[in-house]
């Protein structure tokens, strides 16, 4: 993410001032380069994870499982982490090398897909949230019209809506050729469109559904106190799901709202900031198929069975060609 508006007013000092002021560059170029290392690591584990975790969950909710309103949401749910995540490298890449060669377009695209999930994801929570406050609320009303075509109808809402919402990005993201290095970067018409752009990612992105997930959350808490209920793991599933958004998304959305006013602030911690809140956003993506696994009981029992379904057909192949190339053997001794 680049710090956008910044004045730097000139400054002459002494001899004396000058070496502790380039002291002081050095040591935090130097922390600056850890840092770096650190969030390139972290992002490429963001990366492998997130790539096989979620291609995992789109197969066995989407194939393996059988298809209902839930398997449907947390199937959407996957596919925009995966998305996220095909794009990564080209991120991780620019990261490394602070040269960007892919062009313009990947550019926009890259960049957008951040927000994209971003919007996609807080908005199929919302979604998820509201269908368990109905199901629990409204039984009888559930049972007759909730139904997997319009939970697919909702999804498709909420990708327009998200791809609408990740417009900005795609409209103010430019390269620029400096020598022999291309930059990819946010360039604003003016602050009033920075701080805009921002307002609206907080209050659409966050701030808006997070208070219809903790409504929706404080509704089925109440109402789950006086009922009895065989299994609380979905639930759990989606609780999880909703504080791992919150936690991964606080302090990038803290961070951006500091830098829209970074006269009070300092520009090193904004930049910090924002590099590891940015990361912070990204492990979202691999963090969801971790929660199936692992506070799933359904996702867990199908995906032992399909493992252990493709294991025995495997063996089952190469017995197969064992027992056929003796037979073979055995023919040729006769003859």
């Amino acid at each position: 993410m680049d710090v956008d508006y910044i004045e730097y007013d000139d400054y002459t000092a002494g001899n004396e001032t000058e070496n502790s002021n380039i002291t002081a560059e050095y040591t935090s170029r130097g922390s600056e380069l850890s840092l770096s290392h650190v969030l390139v690591a972290v992002n490429i584990i963001i990366l492998v994870f997130g790539l096989g975790g979620n291609s995992l969950v789109i197969w066995i909710c989407g194939w393996k499982m059988k298809r209902t309103v839930i398997t449907t949401w947390y199937t959407s749910l996957a596919i925009s982490d995966f998305l996220f995540c095909v794009f990564l490298p080209l991120e991780v890449f620019y990261m490394i090398t602070s040269h960007w060669p892919f062009g313009l377009f990947l550019c926009k695209l890259a960049s957008s897909a951040l927000f994209l999930n971003m919007y996609s994801s807080v908005f199929l929570l919302v979604l998820i949230s509201a269908d368990r406050c109905v199901m629990i609320y409204c039984p009888v009303w559930s049972h007759n019209h909730r139904t997997v075509k319009k939970a697919l109808g909702g999804i498709v809402l909420v990708w327009v809506l998200s791809a609408l919402l990740t417009l900005p990005s795609l409209m103010f993201r430019q390269t620029t050729v400096k020598g022999s290095v291309t930059q990819c970067h946010t360039s604003y018409v003016d602050h009033s469109t920075h701080k805009a752009v921002v307002m609206t990612r907080f209050i659409c992105g966050f701030l808006i559904p997070f208070l219809m997930i903790v409504s929706c959350c404080s509704m089925l808490c109440v109402k789950l106190r006086s009922l009895t209920i065989k299994s609380s793991k979905p639930y759990k599933v989606m609780a999880a799901l909703i504080l791992t958004f919150f936690f991964c998304w606080v302090p990038y959305h803290s961070f951006v709202l500091l830098e829209s006013d970074m006269k009070n602030h300092s520009l090193d911690l904004l930049q910090t900031g924002l590099k590891v809140g940015a990361t912070l956003a990204a492990a979202n993506s691999f963090v969801s198929p971790i929660l199936y696994v692992f506070i799933g009981n359904d996702f867990k029992q199908v995906l032992k069975r399909s493992l252990t379904s493709r294991m025995e057909e495997a063996m089952a192949e190469d017995l197969g060609t064992i027992g056929l190339s003796r037979s073979k053997s055995k023919t040729v001794e006769m003859i």
